[in-house]
């Protein structure tokens, strides 16, 4: 005969009773109303039953012809390329806050994501009040153990009252068991197993946060803020002046959607400060997309640099914020707003596909083809797996490769091979995809 437990868990009014209010949110809706550094001015909308409408179109469109416009910046964005990390760095705060609020682009070199680390370190200096986002993650994390061992004390608890409680009746039926020594039985062994679990079960023996003393730094997030007020308001602390450390990070392919999609962004040389051209930049990506960095002559068709940003443009376009998907696995992650609205639903994986003709034309190629494209079930059941667990869809995304081009044919590149029409070029590339879900008997019996 199976036997039910029912445990009662905290509730959200309990944790919230608990915990001191959190701060507010900053207004994301606002913030990242631009979705990239570039401006639109659409036409206002048709009403057809407001004559008025019309009239209003038609001075607006006038007003455009007349006098257009402008969507890009007056004065362009500015990185520089370093090739020992083979990424490029904005050291302006503006612009660097300007590419992340618009767009979600690059990465802060002292942060997880977001560029905060001035910030950060304002706050730990006490020169400022609140906290940044990873300290709000960081929290919010640490509430949600807690919550989860609070529950699973209670579980525990339960079990051991209805153990106690069967003890008891069995004790009556058979007369064997002193009712009164049922529940010292059970806590008994209830001590015995969490003793066998924690050898060192004293509170001075246990780590911060778990049932000894708190962490010092939950101390110091609980100092009233009257206390952090008057330490702030020193002049001492009032004129102490941090310089920020940090700069944004932006991936090959990040930097050269910027410049050659958007046209916001341009790319100086480190050594000189002057502008490298888009199309000695598209040799550079590709260049430097191996390790060592191969000369121009010795670049194809399916160079890294050429796979993957042909799949962040394909995906850009289509309105995806595009991120890189390292953390777990994978290519790409694509969000539809952005890292700050909700979590990624999409992961990409890129996978190379010779279907042209010129690839299967000589047995050296189909040997070269044969294992770039191998591989195994068991590599794509792990990398499947993984995006299940964390709760992302898997999408193979298929690029076409196009067969080499000659030196100087149709116009695409030069005699030494450098690619001159960048657009043409780009062209011949074609993305599929496929959108793969893992299988479970449980969830899946249909």
């Amino acid at each position: 005969m199976g036997v039910h437990f029912e445990t009662q868990a905290p509730t959200t009014q309990d944790k919230d009773s608990t915990r001191a209010p959190r701060p507010p949110r900053p207004n994301y809706n606002k913030l990242h109303a631009q979705p990239l550094p570039v401006k639109a001015y659409p036409l206002p909308p048709l009403i057809p039953h407001n004559p008025f409408s019309i009239l209003h179109i038609a001075i607006v469109y006038l007003s455009h012809v007349i006098s257009s416009p402008s969507s890009h910046p007056q004065d362009l964005l500015c990185a520089y390329f370093s090739a020992d990390t083979r990424s490029f760095h904005v050291t302006d705060e503006i612009t660097a806050r300007t590419l992340w609020e618009q767009g979600f682009f690059g990465k802060g070199s002292l942060s997880r994501s977001e560029p905060a680390w001035l910030e950060r370190e304002r706050i730990r200096q006490g020169l400022v009040l609140g906290d940044t986002s990873e300290e709000i993650t960081r929290k919010r994390r640490e509430e949600r153990k807690q919550f989860k061992n609070e529950r699973a004390r209670l579980e525990r608890e339960a079990i051991e009252t209805k153990l106690a409680e069967e003890a008891t009746n069995h004790s009556h039926s058979n007369g064997h068991i002193d009712p009164s020594q049922a529940p010292d039985l059970a806590q008994a062994r209830s001590a015995e197993e969490i003793d066998g679990q924690n050898p060192t079960s004293s509170p001075a023996a246990l780590p911060p946060g778990r049932g000894g003393s708190p962490p010092e730094k939950e101390e110091l997030i609980a100092i009233p803020p009257s206390a952090v007020a008057s330490d702030v308001s020193s002049p001492h602390l009032a004129q102490k002046v941090i310089i920020n450390q940090e700069h944004l990070q932006l991936t090959a392919e990040e930097a050269f959607f910027l410049v050659y999609a958007l046209g916001v962004l341009e790319i100086r040389d480190p050594a000189t400060a002057q502008p490298i051209p888009t199309s000695r930049l598209f040799s550079i990506c590709r260049s430097h997309s191996y390790f060592p960095p191969q000369p121009s002559s010795n670049l194809v068709p399916d160079d890294p640099f050429l796979l993957s940003y042909v799949v962040y443009h394909y995906f850009r376009s289509l309105g995806w914020v595009v991120r890189p998907g390292i953390k777990f696995g994978v290519d790409h992650l694509l969000y539809n707003r952005g890292p700050v609205f909700a979590h990624a639903e999409f992961a990409v994986i890129i996978l190379p596909s010779y279907t042209g003709g010129y690839w299967s034309s000589t047995a050296e190629l189909q040997a070269k083809v044969k294992k770039k494209t191998n591989k195994s079930w068991w590599w794509l059941h792990c990398v499947n797996r993984v995006q299940a667990q964390v709760k992302k869809t898997l999408v193979l995304a298929y690029v076409e490769i196009p067969s080499p081009v000659i030196g100087g044919e149709e116009g695409i590149t030069n005699e030494a091979g450098e690619v001159t029409d960048i657009g043409r070029f780009l062209k011949r590339y074609r993305v599929r995809e496929l959108i793969l879900k893992r299988w479970t008997l449980n969830r899946n019996k249909e």
